[in-house]
């Protein structure tokens, strides 16, 4: 990972759906788009991605669409699942496709405590040579992983990073001041970037960046060069955006101001359902104030 920078804004990409099969020509399209955009990083097969209800070849796929469509930027992807033996094989069945780093969640459901959390990840961790970024997001895991065992498990060589969705600045700033020099902090929440990066954050792991990603791109390259004033000024414009991602479920707002783009069709695989009719018009208007539509 020395030589991958995992830094500035990556885009969580969503998976687009078309009559129930994956859209690999319009995930091409996304793809490239970000490239032309100037994101820094791409991150397919995550929770944006609907992971969870892609069948093993979809992944596969997704991941080498994906690669062939990068640019050269480096990909970190989503492998986690709540099972050690499920994570590592899913791991080992992406590796040979274009993985350049893994984020792995911290386990949804089981609810693990700390010390399950800390010997879950060694144990992913020592089952490859990839680097492994951690996630945590307890508003989808159930779990919430502590400043303490995050500390702790920076200290693995291949454990580089931290997506910290949490919410929690009092546990983010505690990982921010102890971490390793070399160790990256990433928000997992458009709307924390702005604060994190102020106190030393690496970057974003968005989700708004699949809707807007010259100017999220503007927006993290603002802060990477200490560009303060500009840095508040995109964060104001782009706050709307941040928000109205998440009326309902990610992905669905995503989905449905790209849909508005015509860049895809708005479907999602159940248990997801395309946004309510006041969630699409919404993020019609959004996009509309950003001057995307």
């Amino acid at each position: 990972m020395t030589d991958m920078e995992l830094k500035g804004c990556g885009t969580a990409l969503i998976t687009p759906f078309s009559d129930g099969e994956v859209d690999y020509e319009a995930f091409a399209a996304l793809v490239d788009r970000q490239v032309e955009a100037g994101i820094d990083f791409l991150v397919p097969l995550g929770t944006t991605g609907e992971t969870p209800c892609l069948e093993d070849d979809e992944r596969i796929r997704v991941l080498q669409t994906a690669k062939e469509h990068s640019g050269g930027l480096p990909i970190l992807v989503g492998g986690g699942t709540n099972s050690l033996k499920h994570t590592v094989r899913s791991m080992q069945m992406l590796d040979p496709h274009g993985v350049d780093a893994f984020l792995i969640v911290v386990p949804y459901y089981n609810k693990p405590t700390q010390e399950g959390q800390y010997q879950y990840f060694k144990a992913v961790a020592e089952s490859t040579d990839k680097p492994i970024v951690l996630y945590n997001v307890p508003g989808r895991t159930g779990a919430n992983m502590s400043a303490e065992t995050t500390l702790r498990l920076a200290e693995i060589d291949n454990i580089v990073a931290v997506k910290e969705a949490s919410g929690n600045r009092a546990q983010i700033e505690e990982i921010l001041r102890n971490a390793p020099k070399d160790f990256a902090v990433l928000s997992g929440n458009d709307d924390d970037t702005i604060w994190m990066m102020e106190q030393g954050g690496a970057g974003i792991i968005s989700v708004a960046s699949n809707v807007a990603p010259a100017l999220m791109a503007e927006f993290v390259g603002a802060m990477k060069s200490c560009r303060w004033e500009k840095a508040r000024e995109l964060n104001q414009r782009l706050t709307p955006l941040f928000s109205n991602c998440f009326v309902e479920s990610n992905p669905i707002p995503a989905k449905a101001a790209l849909a508005a783009m015509g860049l895809i069709k708005n479907e999602l695989r159940l248990p997801l359902v395309p946004s309510q009719q006041a969630t699409y018009d919404l993020m019609v208007k959004t996009v509309k104030d950003l001057g995307l539509l």
